[in-house]
């Protein structure tokens, strides 16, 4: 039998999801080990193993395809926790990853200092050369000055240098003499040139992908070869794919190479697995609809949209902060992300507020209740003092849940410190998560024209289901998916990935003077580019098809809009005006204006190969069968509204499609638990999802 395998690392739990060439699916989850990604996996597959009646070892031998997807580099980067890198820059342009982009979100606030660089200007350096904006070389490479760069930025610790160059899009001999000499002098060094990873204009957005990119390298390439070594040795001799940034997969050669396309990689699954569960229950939600997808892991709340269809991704991506972190500068989907998990600290500040976050209990020591050493309070904790998870059916039963510690946690660190109750400080917790989660949602949504009263939230995550209710009621949302398997959300999304490529190429030119044979080679290179890279794939490949895009803008604007182009060349003549009043029509939807009349520049030009191969099948969980305990059973359980009642405890294994659950209620799944308020009622769909519900007086329950 032939097993596909995917896998999302987050950091507290690794979630893996396990498909046959039988049809059948199993899904697991397992704590994170930090310091080794394969113990998190072999962990959960031993669970799986046991589900499916095999051993752990006839899965990996038996494997011919494993996609992996993590939050490692996510976390290296916003937690300053990557190899010290230096960047080497055309003179004048030392300050360019201080001043960002110049933006302010207080701007008339003169208090604020400027946030620091990437890289600090120590390791920050100058050499003589110049090339113009025509691509013409005005002043020669000094490579002595190059020399001194090297040698000082070796001196100064550096285990990966950036090299951003101005205007080197157009003509990059100047960054591969750079790259030359840096192998001369400090063969050991890890390099990444700006216009072989990120070939755009703007010279802080390639200057800072390049150096998160080069930061990157020596983490991530020693994890992820370590990985594929560890892999090896348990059995493993299918192909390793990657998931990526802009919510596709690459072969794992590729992400180890450009390491800064694993950032947000698991998040970025997640709206491929709401895809799929819409198109499944299109009866239900209608075609074409708008969806927030929350997915909400041990540490982070991550939140997305999914819009007629189609995924949303920006190439305007900040972490740590618009203005005040750094901007990754690549296309990626468009998740945001807060500290708000099921392992966010709960604490008191000096001036007696509570507060939720940043920080996470992670999965060492973890949430109080696990019962490994942690002592700080937090929504997990709240959670079972609230009475929402049964101590014995945490991940399935494999792991319980101390329940007097997490009330000593609370007590001690909010309870006491405010002067409330064990309940009502817990309530609070969970209430502080669910404000902070409506805001995330609000950004994401009523920013990009999106109403979220008239769409539908999808949750996942193994804290999806704890406070999803309140959140959709904050939200004058009526309707909630739940899929069978929101545990594992991203984990299963990436069984739904595709392998997508993205090719971009800088030529300005304008709609009154195009200039038609330099787009068409630039095109033409393009596709042959993603032809050559199709033809390299090791997987069965099911569907190859290609993309291209012109990214426009109106005569002198900042910013620039993706317009689709028809296929890889353009006649003027014919095409133009179509182009044109696509744009029109783009920037019409986005900024609700548009100029009939007049023209447009293009500064780059796209193109996207997406292939689909073996792994996207649709999948159906095989769930073990019910043993009958705890079905049914009474538990009491706190609610802000009515305080604690008596509510239902539900073992999912035991409802059938058509199924109805009333309010106040929970569902155990095997890796989440749905929490129905009284005034919800949750039905079970074909595939054995959740549709949760406001209920009314009048409505009637199975």
């Amino acid at each position: 039998m032939q097993y596909q395998i995917a896998v999302d690392t987050g950091g507290t739990f690794t979630d893996v999801v396990v498909s046959s060439s039988d049809g059948s699916t199993w899904i697991s989850k397992s704590l994170t080990d930090t310091g080794r990604a394969f113990s998190g996996i072999e962990g959960a597959i031993a669970d799986i193993a046991v589900q499916a009646g095999t051993t752990t070892a006839e899965i990996f031998a038996q494997a011919d395809l494993l996609l992996y997807g993590t939050t490692r580099s996510t976390n290296a980067v916003v937690e300053q926790k990557t190899d010290a890198t230096a960047l080497i820059c055309t003179r004048g342009f030392r300050d360019t990853l201080y001043l960002r982009e110049g933006g302010k979100l207080e701007p008339f606030n003169y208090h604020i200092a400027y946030p620091k660089p990437y890289i600090p200007r120590r390791l920050t350096f100058e050499i003589d050369e110049r090339v113009d904006a025509r691509g013409e070389v005005v002043r020669t490479l000094d490579e002595p000055s190059v020399r001194r760069a090297v040698e000082g930025a070796v001196a100064g610790g550096a285990r990966a240098i950036a090299v951003s160059l101005l205007w080197s899009m157009l003509r990059p001999e100047h960054e591969q003499r750079v790259r030359e000499i840096i192998h001369e002098i400090a063969p050991d060094v890890a390099v990444t040139l700006s216009h072989e990873l990120n070939p755009i204009v703007r010279e802080y957005r390639r200057s800072s992908s390049t150096a998160i990119d080069a930061s990157l390298k020596p983490l991530m390439q020693g994890y992820l070869r370590r990985l594929g070594q560890d892999l090896k040795d348990a059995g493993f001799t299918g192909n390793l794919l990657l998931a990526t940034s802009f919510g596709g997969a690459w072969e794992a050669e590729d992400v180890i190479e450009r390491p800064i396309y694993s950032i947000g990689s698991g998040p970025a699954l997640a709206p491929r697995a709401a895809l799929s569960l819409l198109d499944e229950l299109e009866e239900f939600v209608g075609t074409d609809r708008d969806a927030i997808v929350c997915d909400v892991g041990g540490t982070t709340f991550d939140v997305s949209v999914v819009s007629e269809g189609e995924i949303f991704r920006s190439s305007e991506t900040w972490l740590g902060g618009k203005f005040v972190g750094h901007m990754l500068g690549i296309s990626c989907v468009d998740v945001r992300s807060i500290g708000a998990g099921g392992g966010s600290i709960a604490w008191v500040d000096e001036g007696g507020l509570l507060r939720l976050g940043p920080h996470s209990a992670g999965a060492d020591p973890g949430p109080a209740a696990y019962g490994r050493g942690g002592t700080r309070p937090t929504v997990t904790d709240a959670a079972v003092v609230l009475g929402y998870l049964d101590p014995a059916a945490f991940l399935g039963g494999r792991m319980g849940l101390d329940v007097d510690a997490a009330r000593t946690a609370i007590e001690t660190e909010v309870a006491t410190p405010l002067g409330l109750s064990i309940d009502t400080a817990a309530s609070g917790i969970l209430r502080l998560a669910a404000e902070a989660m409506v805001s995330a949602i609000k950004d994401v949504t009523v920013g990009q024209g999106i109403d979220p009263r008239s769409s539908v939230i999808v949750s996942g995550g193994g804290a999806g289901g704890l406070n999803i209710a309140t959140i959709a009621r904050e939200l004058e949302c009526t309707e909630v998916l739940v899929p069978s398997f929101a545990g594992v959300m991203s984990a299963w999304g990436g069984h739904r990935s595709d392998i997508v490529t993205e090719i971009r190429r800088t030529f300005i030119t304008a709609s009154d003077a195009f200039d038609e044979d330099g787009v068409n080679r630039v095109l033409a290179d393009i596709a042959a580019e993603l032809d050559r890279k199709a033809a390299e794939l090791k997987v069965d490949i099911t569907s190859v098809t290609t993309e291209f895009f012109a990214e426009a803008r109106y005569p002198n604007q900042l910013w620039e809009l993706p317009i689709a182009l028809d296929g890889p060349s353009i006649v003027a003549d014919e095409h133009m005006l179509a182009i044109v009043e696509r744009f029109h029509r783009a920037h019409e939807r986005h900024y609700t204006v548009r100029e009939d009349g007049s023209g447009i520049e293009v500064l780059t030009w796209v193109g996207r190969l997406v292939v689909t191969h073996g792994m996207e099948a649709q999948l159906t969980i095989t769930k073990p069968e019910s043993s009958g305990e705890g079905s049914g059973d009474e538990a009491t359980a706190y609610f802000d509204a009515v305080g604690r009642v008596a509510a239902n405890r539900v073992d999912s294994a035991r409802l059938t499609v058509g199924d109805g659950v009333a309010g106040p209620a929970f569902i155990d799944e095997p890796t989440t638990t749905i929490v129905i308020p009284p005034d919800w009622t949750a039905h079970v769909t074909p595939g054995q999802h959740y549709r949760l519900v406001r209920t009314t007086p009048t409505e009637e329950v199975n």
